[in-house]
């Protein structure tokens, strides 16, 4: 039988409906309310292939160099054009179409969705969830072709390189579709059945109008609704400024987005029977599958629907185990911290002195220096900045592109999560607001409207007010950037300087760095809110250009004609994701392993042509001080796909100064290849970099103290490649945070790197350090 309904299987299935079927099954089976379906067998798939005889040739067409993208691109579109221009058998299209049509009311066609179905999808030590493809209000004159979609995007440029990087045989893997009736929903959300950090018994829904893309793509602020289980009562409840909305237009059946009236805008969007119906629907499939819960649910005519139930993936170890379950002392709970018994070694080894300091509420890493004192504003929602005024602490689970505005009139910022590489971190050094992050519990132990102090160096918050902190209404970070003196130390090495918001090029320029080593555009593009290709779809290729050169032009403009290397995006999967457009983001165990930086911009290339387009176009400006720089490169393929879009968006690679990042093993191995490809410069990237030699995830709290630039492993590749780029006459430099480390500072000039890139409160300090380190150097060799 071609297709089943959903009703007819549950989790032992996935071999033959693949892993979202047989858990849509399992739900129903559960007396769970799930909108109706059926399900095209992973069977009918194979036997499609094989009876058609496009198996071995499809195979074969994908069986390449996942490391090849151009082999990578040519078999994609081989599959694609196999499995969608061979014609489905009329007994399986009959089918499909005759169950299709059972799903329609009173004789009007049903809208759809179409949703892939993987038999290798949850794996436990593979996730090839998000690789494939799924389509929204779908009707029959377009249900096959869906369906046929769905089998090809079994083979798509990233779920081939996923299949050969993990050692799946592509024919071992198959492929059902979901097609599932619509819920035209007049309110919809999320819930999580316990909290999703601390495993706490209380149930949090999140409500919008409309439908609940609006939700979880983050495009509107929902209302929020706090249960706590024990007492069975509402705790909280947060009714939001619901601008917008997102329904079907009842003609086209496209997702649209609308204003909402002003009578439903600041409305509450559930009624405490509503949420009564939802914590108990909440409860039982909780129960059901024995481990807390994320549901995505639907209400349309009174009825609750649940669209989607997944467990909880970010509950803390000590959390599901009752470890964190009281968190009203500050030291106690700080040492359950990031899942270890040692708070102290959960926070990089840093030296808290929690035992000594009774004052201390929560601890974390100490992102930015400074010390300052300051009202706590908690920001849950976007809609809370406004409460952030000038010399407020900002307290919040983690920061983004949106929050900038506030985090320039916060005096400092705390977050629960997030290393020393996160966009708070990053942000904070550049704004120069002393900050706080990764504690864990800050939103939680700390509260809205009381005085405390924040040391940025110790990674501590005090309560209380601080006579030696800095108030924050004085704090005035391009004044604080100022060198002391008129004259900066003059150097053969030049110093530049990390910028990352366009916000900051102020402060930046006062260091009197010698140029912009690393102009990051990622946040110029997260904060637009929308993936680059949504954005393009929805204004145009030109205005997606016009964003990126007012961001560049306002760095390029203080700094000129010191030169400025701007590096083209670099944003992992989790961050697009976030954004309005990110639902069909690949789901992966470690974004930072996964696809991103130029991997990412050959194989998806319409915004990364895009981005070079808006540097062809600065070009003709006049900004000849632009250098372009190309993130995790491992080969000259890679450089090969680079010059080739270069050419095609009007820039020459011959006459325009252009480089790479130097972040992986590969990259610095294979510099000579690289060299030889006609790179001008190579750049060391020594986050990346060391996390790749040590197999070290910076942004994972356990192995933190491991994480060490200036390994010998890691310094043995910086060096050999300094020194073959000298060879080769390819200028070299660095811009990863370590570049701020006197030791990695008096190496590096040792070495004969040619410039050295700082975080702007770190640019006197490594002025002066690279100035001795030369000085040394003429000395020994004099005596």
């Amino acid at each position: 039988m071609a297709v089943l309904w959903l009703e007819d299987v549950d989790a032992d299935d996935v071999g033959t409906v693949g892993g979202k079927a047989a858990s849509l099954g399992e739900l129903i089976g559960a007396g769970l309310p799930v909108p109706p379906g059926f399900t095209v067998t992973a069977g009918t798939y194979r036997a499609f292939i094989e009876e058609a005889g496009i198996d071995e040739e499809l195979f074969a067409a994908v069986d390449v160099d996942p490391e090849d993208s151009a082999a990578l691109r040519a078999a994609e579109e081989t599959a694609a054009e196999l499995i969608l221009e061979t014609p489905l058998p009329d007994d399986v299209r009959e089918e499909i179409v005759d169950r299709y049509r059972t799903m329609g009311d009173d004789g009007d066609e049903a809208f759809v969705a179409v949703r892939s179905s993987a038999t290798a999808e949850d794996l436990p030590d593979s996730s090839f969830a998000g690789q494939q493809e799924t389509f929204l209000n779908v009707r029959e004159q377009d249900l096959i072709r869906r369906v046929k979609e769905c089998w090809a995007s079994l083979f798509t440029q990233r779920a081939i390189y996923y299949r050969q990087q993990r050692g799946f045989p592509h024919a071992d893997v198959d492929i059902a579709v979901v097609v599932q009736r619509m819920v035209d929903a007049e309110k919809s959300g999320v819930m999580f059945t316990s909290h999703p950090s601390t495993g706490d018994p209380q149930i949090t829904i999140e409500a919008a109008w409309g439908l609940g893309e609006a939700v979880v793509s983050g495009t509107v602020s929902p209302d929020n609704y706090v249960y706590d289980r024990e007492r069975a009562t509402v705790d909280e409840v947060t009714v939001a400024d619901k601008k917008v909305e997102m329904v079907k237009d009842s003609e086209t059946g496209e997702t649209v987005t609308l204003e909402v009236d002003d009578e439903r805008r600041n409305a509450r969007v559930l009624s405490d029977e509503e949420i009564g119906e939802l914590v108990e629907l909440g409860k039982r499939v909780e129960d059901h599958y024995g481990t807390p819960q994320d549901v995505e649910w639907a209400i349309y005519d009174g009825e609750i629907y649940m669209l989607q139930s997944r467990p909880i993936t970010t509950i803390q170890e000590e959390a599901e185990s009752g470890g964190a379950a009281d968190a009203s002392d500050g030291a106690e709970s700080t040492a359950g911290n990031g899942g270890t018994d040692d708070g102290a070694t959960a926070n990089s080894g840093s030296d808290r002195g929690l035992a000594d300091d009774a004052d201390v509420l929560v601890d974390g890493l100490g992102a930015s220096p400074g010390v300052v004192s300051g009202t706590v504003r908690i920001v849950h929602k976007l809609d809370h900045l406004d409460q952030v005024q000038e010399g407020d602490v900002m307290v919040t689970e983690m920061t983004m592109p949106d929050m900038v505005p506030a985090m320039k009139r916060a005096a400092g910022i705390v977050t629960d999560e997030g290393g020393m590489t996160s966009h708070a971190a990053i942000i904070s050094r550049e704004l120069g607001v002393p900050a706080v992050v990764g504690t864990g519990n800050g939103t939680r132990i700390l509260n809205d409207g009381q005085s405390v102090t924040l040391d940025g160096d110790k990674g501590t918050i005090r309560a209380g007010a601080d006579d030696e902190a800095e108030p924050g209404e004085e704090f005035e970070p391009v004044e604080a950037a100022r060198p002391e003196t008129p004259v900066k130390p003059m150097t053969a090495t030049e110093v530049k300087v990390n910028v990352s918001i366009p916000e900051a090029a102020e402060r930046a320029a006062a260091t009197g760095a010698d140029g912009v080593g690393l102009l990051r555009i990622e946040h110029m593009v997260l904060s637009l809110g929308k993936t680059p290709e949504k954005y393009i779809a929805e204004h145009g290729a030109r205005a997606y250009q016009d964003e990126l050169i007012e961001g560049v032009r306002q760095v390029a403009d203080e700094f000129y004609p010191r030169p400025v290397r701007v590096r083209t995006i670099d944003a992992p999967t989790d961050e697009f994701r976030e954004l309005e457009g990110g639902d069909g983001e690949p789901t992966e165990h470690n974004p930072m392993l996964g696809w991103r930086g130029i991997r990412r911009s050959l194989d998806k290339p319409e915004p990364f042509r895009q981005e070079l387009a808006a540097f062809a176009r600065l070009y003709e400006m006049g900004y000849d001080n632009l250098e372009v720089m190309f993130p995790l490169v491992n080969d000259a393929s890679d450089i090969e796909g680079i010059k080739r879009h270069m050419r095609e968006s009007g820039i020459d690679p011959e006459t325009h100064r252009w480089g790479v990042m130097i972040e992986t093993p590969a990259s610095a191995l294979q510099i000579e290849e690289l060299a030889a490809a006609g790179i001008d410069f190579a750049s060391f990237g020594t986050n990346d970099l060391t996390q790749y030699t040590l197999a070290v995830d910076r942004n994972n709290e356990h192995v933190a103290d491991r994480f060490d630039e200036l390994h010998p492993a890691v310094l043995r590749l910086i060096g050999d490649t300094i020194e073959t780029c000298r060879e080769l006459g390819v200028d070299t430099s660095i811009c990863g945070q370590a570049g701020s480390k006197p030791e990695m500072v008096e190496f590096l000039v040792e070495a004969g790197v040619s410039s050295i890139s700082a975080n702007i409160d770190a640019v006197r300090d490594v002025q002066h350090e690279v100035k001795r380190t030369e000085q040394r150097l003429l000395l020994d060799s004099v005596r």
